[in-house]
Order: C-alpha cells, then sequence, then structure tokens
C-alpha cells in the first residue's frame, strides 16, 4: 500500500511512519520539508493532493489543540483551535475522498481523557466532533472507502518530556501500532480510545 502520513515529524506522526514503513511506502508530510502541508491553510491541501497521487490511506497525525482558559480565551483563539483540528482535519478527509484509491481508508487523529481536564473544554469539543463526523461519514463514504479515528490518551513519552510520571501514558509505540490496525484492518467508523 502507498499510505500518506500528515505531521510524520511529531512524535506519534514519526512513530506511525516507522511503524508503517516495514510493510508499506509511506510519504511523510509535515508543515516543512519536501512534502509540505498545513491543515489550516485549504491550498496547500489541495496541492498536498496534486503532489501525492495514487495513495490507498491517508494517515493525520498533524492536529492538536491547545489548552484554554474558557473564561479568558478569545473567540479567535478558540475559533483557531476548532479550524486547525477539527475542520482541518475534515478538510483533508474530503480532499483524501476523491484522491483514495477504491478500498482505501482515512485515518484521523482525536484524543481523550478519563476525566474532565481543566483548560480541556476547546479540546473536548473538537474530539467530540470528529467522533461525529468519523461515525456519520462512515455510512456516506463512496467506494468502498473506510473513515477512522485514533483518540489517544496521555503518550508516556510526552509526560516523561514534560517532566511528569510516564505510568500514567501509553507508549508511543503501542498507539503507532493503533494506526496501522485502522490502516491495514477492516475497520468501518470505528473509535480506537487508549
Amino acid at each position: 500500500m502507498k499510505v500518506l502520513v500528515v505531521g510524520a515529524t511529531g512524535m506519534i506522526g514519526g512513530a506511525v511512519a516507522d511503524t508503517l514503513e516495514a510493510s508499506h511506502e509511506v510519504v511523510r508530510a509535515a508543515r516543512r520539508g519536501p512534502v509540505a502541508v498545513d491543515l489550516a491553510d485549504p491550498p496547500s491541501l489541495d496541492a498536498l493532493f496534486d503532489q501525492v497521487t495514487a495513495l490507498d490511506a491517508v494517515v493525520c497525525c498533524a492536529a492538536s489543540g491547545p489548552l484554554v482558559d474558557l473564561a479568558t480565551v478569545t473567540d479567535d483563539a478558540f475559533e483557531a483551535g476548532v479550524r486547525g483540528k477539527l475542520l482541518g482535519q475534515v478538510a483533508l478527509a474530503r480532499r483524501a475522498l476523491r484522491h483514495l484509491r477504491d478500498g482505501g481508508s482515512i485515518t484521523l487523529t482525536g484524543g481523550t481523557f478519563t476525566d474532565p481536564l481543566e483548560h480541556g473544554s476547546l479540546g473536548a469539543l473538537v474530539n467530540t466532533g470528529l467522533e461525529g463526523f468519523v461515525r456519520n461519514a462512515s455510512a456516506e463514504l463512496p467506494r468502498g472507502l473506510r473513515i477512522n479515528l485514533i483518540s489517544p490518551g496521555w503518550i508516556r513519552e510526552t509526560l516523561e518530556a514534560m517532566g511528569l510520571d510516564g505510568g500514567a501514558g501509553t507508549p508511543v509505540t503501542e498507539v503507532a501500532r493503533a494506526y496501522a490496525d485502522a490502516v491495514e484492518g477492516t475497520g468501518q467508523g470505528r473509535i480506537w480510545r487508549g
């Protein structure tokens, strides 16, 4: 399979690309580099699919959303968070539909927290929106295309980089394996939480 990994320079995206490269041709895309794309820039999404063709799968690991204080965040900052992680991934998925081979797959990235998180309201909105989008879009896709969502919790290596106990997180290699399972499997409209 030929797989496009968007966000391949990040911790999760790099691990996903490394995992998939063991069995597939992987094209790594990021904001900077030979294959450049920015989820917040729709023309760059169009240019991406002009540059990278004949795809079997698209994986998006580029999305992140800031923690914000609900009482003080500006409308512009809140809307930018929604545009980047939610609407950017939706725009990527919509374009991928037109460029994937029959039976191809799209895997997006959400997030999950076991308990409400201080300053996490923006993330909760975006992640819930992504779950709803994936569930419904899975019933609309043509040509045997599939769409799924990986919603990891804290990543062990991220916690450790923040100086926190990594034991509360999932190792990035396990998270990368979930993405590979979504690409290589038959799941449709599935939400992986971990």
